[in-house]
């Protein structure tokens, strides 16, 4: 039954997003930034592929959230108006792991703002989903 699993590739995909998301958190706690982003795009990578995967996509080794997100927004086009959102929170990753390409100024409020926008765009893919409201 390949719907079954699918759901439960879906469900993993969002428990390993969730775990980041936690991650975020606490590197925000430790007053890390670069960390905190890292696992901000983590965390929405993870959750962009569980949706896809829920609508039939086939997993691809990818990490640039602009690019996920154009196939997701095939499935539910609300959400072309997380785009900028998408296009920041990809830089975050590469800012932490690859020195020369990401030299930028990122602090932990602006982790705090996006996480703002990042959980309306995870609710908007999936309705259900808590994400606790504190930093």
């Amino acid at each position: 039954m390949k719907k079954d699993k699918d759901i439960v590739n879906t469900e993993e995909w969002k428990e390993i997003a969730r775990k980041d998301w936690k991650r975020v958190k606490r590197s925000l706690r430790a007053v890390d930034a670069e960390a905190a982003g890292f696992f901000l795009q983590q965390s929405l990578e993870k959750y962009l592929k569980a949706f896809m995967i829920k609508h039939g996509w086939t997993l691809r080794k990818i990490h640039e959230l602009d690019a996920l997100l154009d196939d997701a927004a095939k499935s539910n086009p609300n959400l072309e108006n997380f785009r900028d959102l998408c296009e920041r929170v990809s830089g975050y990753y590469f800012a932490d792991r690859y020195p020369p390409l990401g030299v930028i100024e990122l602090t932990c409020e602006d982790i705090k703002k996006e996480l703002k926008e990042v959980r309306k765009l995870i609710r908007t893919m999936f309705t259900g989903e808590k994400l606790d409201a504190r930093k």
